[in-house]
C-alpha cells in the first residue's frame, strides 16, 4: 500500500481514505438483524421462549460481526503505519493514523 492511499490519509479537502469513520457494519446487516429483534419482540406474546431464543442469537450474532469488524478496522490501521525496511511512516501519516486509532477507540467507548 502506498503511502499516497494509506487507510486514514488525507487525499483533498474534506476527504480521507479508509479512515475509522465509517460504519462498522453495513446497512443491510443492521436492517436485518433490526427486523429479526423485532419479530422477537412481537411474538413475546405468543411464544416468550422462542422470543428470547431469537433475541439471544441475534445478540450473538452481532457481537460477533461487530468484534469481526472492529478487528479488521484495526488490522487496516495497523498496516498503514506498520512498514518493513526503508518505508517507513512519515511522522504526518503517523499523526493521521493516530487520529484514526482515536476516532475509532471514541465511537466504540461511546457505545
Amino acid at each position: 500500500m502506498s503511502e499516497s492511499t494509506a487507510p486514514g490519509k488525507d487525499v483533498g479537502p474534506g476527504k480521507k481514505t479508509g479512515g475509522s469513520g465509517g460504519r462498522l457494519m453495513s446497512h443491510d446487516e443492521t436492517d436485518k438483524w433490526t427486523l429479526r429483534l423485532q419479530h422477537a419482540v412481537a411474538g413475546f406474546v405468543d411464544e416468550p421462549r422462542e422470543s428470547v431464543e431469537e433475541a439471544d442469537e441475534v445478540l450473538q450474532e452481532v457481537s460477533a460481526r461487530f468484534a469481526d469488524a472492529v478487528t479488521q478496522q484495526r488490522r487496516t490501521l495497523r498496516t498503514s503505519w506498520q512498514t518493513t525496511g526503508d518505508d517507513k511512516a512519515d511522522t504526518e501519516q503517523l499523526r493521521l493514523v493516530l487520529r484514526d486509532y482515536r476516532e475509532l477507540a471514541e465511537r466504540i467507548l461511546r457505545l
